[in-house]
């Protein structure tokens, strides 16, 4: 039996722990490696090349949304699987407009979680049925024109998305140039950048507008609900 290999991308090492030993109960699914990190998730793709990612959204360093695709981008024939505890509408656009195959939420069943993984692996798409719910109505709305699309964030290149993350995450420029890689001159030519490109020139507003767009989640809600 053809063994679906599973990556599974969470920054809660108990959420990976559990995912890992539900899947690992079927015969015919085997976890290959686990990232606690978006950054961490894009290396592993490439490396591992698994069947399947399991993809949680509000990760550090670079969130899931972001690294579905920069995988797609290296990988096109990857197959995704968002990860949410929330089905907001910016979540679920965010997601459908990644690339994903589908999107599940963390609230489903085991045994969903399997059959989602087993049906993105045979190219067939899989969402949860409150996820379902809501592309089939933001698909009506953008054919009738009934609320306004926002695709300010399409416009960003992915070092501009990063580089947004960190800012709503609160790390200083030069913590993001040491964490990108790159130079304190080049993350603040990035930060000019996509602050035009948004018309938002304030490091609060555009906190707000990354929770808004599904860039991170808003950690306190997630600490309420």
């Amino acid at each position: 039996m053809k063994r679906i290999t599973v990556l599974l991308a969470d920054d809660h090492m108990i959420v990976r722990e559990g995912f890992r030993k539900l899947l690992e109960l079927e015969d015919d699914l085997d976890v290959v490696g686990e990232a606690q990190d978006g950054r961490k998730a894009v290396a592993m793709a490439i490396g591992l090349h698994p069947d399947v990612i399991l993809m949680d959204i509000a990760m550090p360093r670079l969130n899931g949304i972001e690294a579905t695709r920069q995988i797609l981008k290296a990988i096109p024939e990857a197959k995704i699987l968002i990860l949410s505890a929330h089905n907001d509408d910016a979540y679920v656009r965010s997601a459908n407009e990644s690339g994903a195959m589908g999107f599940l939420l963390k609230q489903s069943s085991g045994r969903n979680v399997c059959t989602a993984v087993r049906k993105v692996y045979r190219g067939e798409t899989f969402f949860s049925t409150a996820v379902a719910i809501r592309l089939r109505r933001l698909s009506q709305q953008s054919t009738n024109n009934t609320a306004p699309v926002n695709n300010r964030i399409s416009k960003l290149t992915s070092r501009e998305t990063e580089v947004l993350q960190m800012i709503a995450e609160g790390k200083a420029n030069k913590e993001t140039a040491a964490d990108l890689g790159i130079s304190v001159k080049t993350v603040e030519k990035h930060r000019g950048s996509l602050m035009r490109k948004l018309d938002i020139h304030d490091t609060a507003s555009l906190t707000r507008y990354a929770i808004s767009s599904g860039i991170i989640e808003n950690r306190v809600q997630l600490t309420i609900i």
